[in-house]
């Protein structure tokens, strides 16, 4: 058993991990039929808070106090809050993370978090426009590895623009390892596209279970 930590805030992009968080738990596409990642949901309090969506989700945990270890990952989700400074300690944690080669996957406003700590200003990453992270992110320094891609993987870092959850998806998928290579190509192919050769590629490239 594996861990994703889902790091909640206010007005939390609901659909922006759906993919991450459904193929992981339910292992029904992974290349080892036993693995399986537990859910489990980190804030910086442990007050219950509303999604964007109107979903009321409360932290099982402070997190501050997680230990991921090796392949488990942390996924922070889009929100409008990210330039809160009530976020501060989960970018702490992120950066701390991210130097003992957790995997950190970020998505739409919390690339803005992650640059304004400082933590894009040396490594490729991508968000929803570099003007908006120049704009938002006074402390950001990062423009010169900006890379115009949906989602981008630099090592333990994945970055998306919110328009992209497929794109991170997949980009997770592939860096935790968790997929065949033939699975991970018809899946993104599927969910990218709605073709449905993809489905039966995907369905093909799958072991005998």
């Amino acid at each position: 058993m594996r861990t994703l930590y889902l790091y909640i805030l206010e007005t939390l992009s609901d659909w922006e991990t759906g993919n991450v968080m459904a193929e992981l738990r339910s292992g029904r596409y992974l290349k080892n039929p036993a693995l399986r990642y537990s859910i489990v949901l980190c804030g910086s309090t442990l007050d219950p808070v509303t999604t964007m969506g109107g979903l009321h989700l409360t932290p099982e945990v402070l997190i501050r106090d997680i230990h991921p270890v090796p392949g488990d990952v942390l996924v922070l989700p889009g929100a409008d809050t990210w330039l809160d400074p009530a976020q501060a300690p989960a970018l702490k944690v992120a950066g701390r993370l991210l130097d003992e080669g957790i995997h950190v996957a970020a998505i739409c406003g919390a690339t803005l978090g992650l640059a304004n700590a400082g933590l894009l200003d040396k490594r490729p990453h991508t968000s929803n426009d570099p003007a908006a992270l120049k704009m938002f992110c006074p402390n950001y320094r990062g423009e010169n590895h900006y890379v115009n891609e949906p989602a981008v993987t630099d090592g333990n870092l994945i970055t998306a623009s919110g328009l992209a959850p497929i794109e991170f998806a997949y980009h997770v998928f592939r860096s935790l390892d968790v997929m065949a290579p033939a699975t991970l190509e018809a899946w993104h192919g599927l969910f990218a596209t709605r073709q449905p050769e993809y489905f039966y590629a995907l369905m093909g490239s799958l072991p005998q279970r």
